[in-house]
């Protein structure tokens, strides 16, 4: 069973990805802003990770930059209102692997996520 570190700082929309998530036979465990995200990345060692760009405390790119530098390759997909092509752009130098827009479209994601995870070789 895939581990998913959803990162959000919004409760609604954590609680909804996770339940969603869990329903599909996921692992899920949250974090609440930027820093407990990676906190929670570097001890709990997820499968694939959920970040949201716009947080108060440490914003998804810093969060994610920290991650990279920390040598954490696991697959992170950005979870943002709006993408454009400069920030599509942006989060690929940030160590984003892939991002998904709110609200969420669960065909995509889970796509996006059995794609990512296939790519390491774990099973979904």
């Amino acid at each position: 069973m895939p581990r998913v570190l959803v990162v959000d700082d919004t409760d609604d929309i954590r609680e909804l990805v996770a339940t969603l998530l869990q329903r599909k036979g996921f692992d899920v465990t949250t974090a609440v802003g930027g820093r407990q995200g990676v906190a929670q990345a570097s001890s709990d060692q997820p499968d694939l990770i959920l970040m949201d760009l716009n947080m108060p405390d440490m914003d998804g790119w810093r969060a994610t930059r920290e991650i990279r530098e920390a040598g954490i390759p696991t697959p992170v997909i950005a979870l943002t209102a709006h993408m454009t092509a400069e920030d599509q752009a942006r989060a690929a130098a940030a160590g984003f692997d892939g991002f998904q827009t709110k609200p969420l479209e669960l065909d995509n994601l889970l796509a996006m996520i059995e794609e990512l995870l296939s790519a390491r070789k774990i099973d979904t």
